[in-house]
This record gives C-alpha cells, sequence and structure tokens, in this order.
C-alpha cells in the first residue's frame, strides 16, 4: 500500500480532506478484509489467514496517516476567515478524525483477539504434547473408570428387573389367593344352603310321619266306633 499523502507536506485543505477519505477507505476495507479472515473456519481460508499480520500493520499505517492528514487539516481549517466555512472545514475535520479513530479502536480489539486466539492454540498444543506422556495414563485411569461406572449400571438394571420380576410373581399370587377366598365363600354358602335342604327334608319327613300316625289313628277310632255304633243298635 503505497501512501499518497504525508503530513505536513502541503497540499491544500481540500486535497488534504480527499486523501485522507481515500486513505480512510483503504483502512476500513482492510478492516473488512481482517474480520472475514477471523471468522473464516474452511482450510482456505485459514491458510490465507497466514496473510493478516502483513495486512494488520498496513491498516496501522493507513490510520496512522489519516491521523497526520487531520493534524495538517487542523491546522488550515482555523486560518480560514469565514466562519461558516470555517465551522464546515472543522466539522469535516473532526468527521474525519472519529472515524479514523473507530478504526483504531477496531483494529486494537482485532489484535488482542488474534494475540488471545494464538494464547488459546500455543496451550492446546501443550495440553496435546502432554497427552502423549502423562496424558494416557489419565485417559487409562478415566477409560477405568467408565468401564466401572458401565459395569454399575449394568448390575443396577439386573437388579431392577428382578425386582419387578419378584413384585410381578407376588402380584399373581395375591390375585390367585383372592380367587381362593372367593371359592371358598362360595363353597361355604352351598354347604349352608345344603344343610338348610337337609333340615327342611327332615322337618317334612317327620310332619309325613306323624300325619300317617294321624290318618291310621283316625281309620281306627272310624272302625271302633262303626263297630260300638252297631252293636248299641242291635
Amino acid at each position: 500500500m503505497a501512501t499518497e499523502f504525508v503530513g505536513g507536506g502541503g497540499g491544500t485543505l481540500s486535497e488534504l480532506y480527499s486523501g485522507a477519505k481515500r486513505v480512510l477507505l483503504r483502512a476500513r476495507d482492510g478492516i473488512e478484509r481482517l474480520e472475514r479472515l477471523e471468522s473464516a473456519i474452511t482450510a482456505s481460508s485459514a491458510a490465507s489467514s497466514m496473510d493478516s499480520p502483513d495486512l494488520a500493520a498496513a491498516v496501522k499505517r493507513d490510520i496512522t496517516q489519516v491521523q497526520s492528514l487531520c493534524s495538517d487539516m487542523d491546522g488550515l481549517w482555523r486560518s480560514i476567515a469565514g466562519k461558516s466555512q470555517r465551522d464546515l472545514w472543522r466539522r469535516k475535520t473532526e468527521q474525519v478524525g472519529e472515524e479514523a479513530e473507530y478504526l483504531s479502536q477496531s483494529l486494537d480489539k482485532y489484535i488482542s483477539r488474534n494475540q488471545r486466539r494464538m494464547m488459546e492454540a500455543k496451550e492446546r498444543a501443550d495440553l496435546l504434547a502432554r497427552a502423549n506422556g502423562e496424558g494416557a495414563h489419565i485417559l487409562q485411569i478415566f477409560d477405568e473408570e467408565a468401564q466401572a461406572m458401565g459395569s454399575v449400571r449394568n448390575s443396577k438394571r439386573m437388579l431392577e428387573e428382578s425386582y419387578s420380576t419378584g413384585v410381578a410373581i407376588l402380584s399373581k399370587y395375591s390375585e390367585q389367593r383372592e380367587r381362593l377366598k372367593r371359592a371358598q365363600r362360595k363353597a361355604l354358602d352351598v354347604l349352608n344352603t345344603v344343610g338348610l335342604s337337609n333340615s327342611v327334608l327332615r322337618l317334612i319327613e317327620r310332619r309325613n310321619r306323624v300325619d300317617t300316625w294321624i290318618k291310621y289313628a283316625g281309620m281306627i277310632a272310624t272302625i271302633v266306633i262303626l263297630y260300638l255304633f252297631i252293636r248299641w243298635t242291635r
């Protein structure tokens, strides 16, 4: 990126302003490229991210150049005689300075995030390097603990299944017991009914015998009375 204007190198206020706007546009485009490189996750983008330090340095130079141009513009607009023109160029100079400050803050944030990512990558590399040594032993311990926990879960599942089977068997026994109780009550009812029927039959038999004796007694009494009547009438 070749510089187009150098602070303090002369030029009119309009020329300085136009140059500052062009450099701002270039710096803003560089910030956007850095952010795209930061968010890229594909292998090709990761490879192109190797150019980000050079791009960040170029953006930093552009921002510094804009700030230098703002300093030159600040000295020029103060010498303008007309108040309206002076206020106009003051606002333009301040606007360019604010944009340059915003881009500078964005670049600083990107550099900070990039440094943090580099530190995290280094820490991950160190952890992976240790994983080949003592880390392997730790992983083995974790595997053994995982197997033990798996055995415990299997045992627990078998106990739960055995408990469920026992509960089902007891429920069947309970249902059978209830059926036996109902059958026993029905049998007792039948026996009671049979016992009542036998009592009624015995009562009827006794009544029949009494009626028979009464019949025979009545027949004998009738014969005696007829015999006595016949003899009495002779």
